[in-house]
């Protein structure tokens, strides 16, 4: 058998089929199940695009409402899963403790009847219902308080954002926090989403998968971009410093955070909308500074890199609107995995349906026939590197 030729990362390579998500990154264009994402930002709410994207197809007026109740009603948290989140360090990130508590779920309901319709979509819904409580428990008790219980009486966004701040919402700020959710849901064969499936591969439960899955959207490079944006806007500091800082980060060929995507050669038109609802948030409720140094880098960007399809992606604008909405810069990448989850879940139920075990190959670039050496006879790295100059 011949090789394929190595593509670090494994860019454009195919890693499975999938009929839960396309995008044409020339176009813009970014779909769940076929339909634009456009479409469901502006019609849909988070948990209808939570059923499309696990079962299928949109759901009947029913099919919402028992969907609905079920999540509302499985909110709460075991109260061993509060006292253990009591024992973790305030200096803990949240993704941390997101994926500690995502793990710890799999203790509770450690019963695999993953050939179990019954036993699927009790999973779905824990794990859709019981993030959010996790996100914000952490958060309050990371301050030494007592996590906020859930209110049946409130929808999902509304709910999370009441457990988080302790208040009821603005309900502009709720619809826009949902359409956030339905935005972040799913984007086809990412590095969380592709850890996911390895994982589901393997047959272990759902909470392992979503575990797996978090630990992966930690990273700098994946979820916790959005982070980063935030934290590069306090350093440009101002519109009058947009130019210097966007040559230095040239200059030294460093990463602007938010700019850029391995799909999209165009601006990521969920980035577009999360524009748009950020000026929506800052009429209502005053603006920020921080807009205006991203909107003028924006600008200087497209002006030097675009014609090298560097544009905003999804990370650019939402830190913007989480800020607008009281939420700390370190729970924008939790955030994110509240809303992501849906699209592992998607994933994992797909990767059910025909599994085989993830077993990628290598290029080995290692030595051959290499001899064994006696311990007395060894030198360390800095020892052989000391010799090899002696013999030079």
């Amino acid at each position: 058998m011949t090789l394929c030729e190595y593509k670090p990362g494994l860019e454009g390579i195919p890693a499975t089929q999938s009929s839960i998500s396309f995008v044409d990154g020339k176009q813009g264009i970014l779909e769940y199940r076929g339909i634009n994402i456009e479409a469901l930002a502006k019609q849909s709410t988070f948990l209808e695009t939570s059923y499309l994207l696990i079962w299928g197809s949109l759901p009947t007026r029913q099919e919402l409402a028992d969907f609905e109740y079920e999540i509302r009603y499985h909110r709460r948290l075991k109260y061993r899963i509060r006292d253990m989140m009591k024992c973790f360090p305030e200096s803990g990130h949240p993704m941390d403790a997101l994926q500690a508590c995502a793990a710890a779920l799999g203790l509770f309901y450690s019963r695999r009847a993953l050939d179990d319709p019954a036993y699927i979509r009790a999973a779905v819904v824990r794990l859709l219902a019981k993030i959010p409580t996790m996100v914000a428990a952490f958060q309050l008790m990371r301050k030494g308080n007592d996590p906020v219980q859930p209110r049946d009486d409130l929808d999902y966004s509304a709910n999370f954002l009441y457990m988080l701040n302790e208040r009821e919402p603005d309900p502009l700020a709720a619809q826009i926090f949902d359409i956030c959710l339905t935005l972040h849901a799913e984007h086809t064969i990412n590095a969380s989403t592709f850890s996911a499936m390895v994982t589901a591969s393997t047959l272990t439960d759902p909470y392992a998968v979503i575990a797996s899955a978090v630990g992966t959207l930690a990273g700098p490079l994946h979820g916790g971009a959005n982070e980063e944006v935030i934290e590069m806007l306090e350093e440009i500091g101002s519109v009058e410093n947009v130019e210097s800082y966007l040559d230095r980060c040239l200059e030294n060929k460093s990463k602007i955070m938010g700019f850029g995507h391995r799909v999209y050669k165009v601006k990521d038109p969920r980035a577009t909308i999360l524009q748009d609802l950020a000026e929506q948030l800052f009429d209502k409720f005053g603006g920020d500074y921080y807009y205006d140094i991203a909107v003028a880098l924006e600008k200087a960007v497209a002006d030097r890199l675009g014609h090298k399809g560097i544009y905003p992606n999804v990370d650019f604008y939402s830190g913007l609107v989480y800020r607008k909405m009281g939420i700390p810069t370190d729970l924008f990448t939790p955030v994110f995995a509240i809303a992501r989850v849906s699209g592992w879940l998607a994933h994992w139920k797909e990767q059910l349906g025909e599994n085989r075990i993830f077993r990628p190959t290598q290029i080995y670039t290692g030595s051959h026939d290499a001899p064994y050496i006696d311990i007395e006879k060894r030198h360390s790295a800095a020892d052989a590197e000391i010799l090899a100059g002696m013999i030079h």
